[in-house]
């Protein structure tokens, strides 16, 4: 599908749900005691797409190609309704029951950018927004051959509802890149500003 270059998501109206109406979330009251023994209450959300009997969320995934000009990582523009806002990522998923991490990411890659790829690495469980939410995931490291027929016009495989745009951005000037689009009106993923800021520390610091 064709959308027209003037075409931009926003919102039309918010307000409360009705917990009923939820599909993907669920609002819950977590009693706990402090470590003085005071008992205390949270309010957290919960995903509730997360499969019976798994511990993770999802995937996001860390893809640098190899480019003729140096390493460039895979990025996306995707409209986040929360933010009305189009927000800078990295290709990232919900794992399916009976999936691994990696597999998932794999997955996810050739749906959302069309890329063929091979998982290396997976970093530890991390938590999105641990003081609202218990949602996790994974960072698998994804590595793409560029060599491979099938990734020399990848095609993503988007679903009716998903308006993902992909672009790569040279890992030398990404901290600086991030702060232009953000400049520009888009909102930066932190996984996305966290990649960015280790890469200026390590040239800071020279590691």
């Amino acid at each position: 599908m064709t959308i027209p270059s003037e075409a931009k998501s926003h919102h039309i109206s918010s307000g409360p749900l009705d917990p009923s109406e939820a599909r993907w979330t669920r609002m819950v009251k977590i009693t706990y005691s402090d470590p003085l023994g005071v008992e205390r209450t949270w309010e957290s959300a919960e995903r509730t797409t997360r499969p019976a009997g798994v511990e993770l969320d999802g995937v996001g995934i860390v893809t640098i190609l190899n480019k003729e000009t140096g390493p460039e990582l895979l990025l996306q523009k995707q409209y986040r309704p929360p933010i009305d806002k189009v927000v800078i990522e990295v290709p990232a998923g919900l794992i399916d029951a009976g999936e691994t991490p990696e597999q998932c990411a794999v997955r996810e890659l050739l749906e959302e950018t069309g890329y063929v790829g091979v998982a290396e690495e997976i970093s530890p469980v991390m938590y999105n927004d641990p003081g609202l939410c218990n949602t996790n995931l994974h960072m698998v490291h994804v590595r793409v051959d560029m060599s491979l027929p099938e990734n020399q016009n990848p095609k993503p495989q988007l679903e009716d509802n998903e308006f993902i745009e992909c672009f790569t951005v040279p890992l030398s000037s990404l901290f600086e890149e991030m702060k232009r689009l953000e400049k520009e009106g888009y909102a930066i993923d932190a996984r996305v500003g966290t990649l960015a800021e280790g890469i200026e520390l390590a040239k800071k610091w020279k590691f």
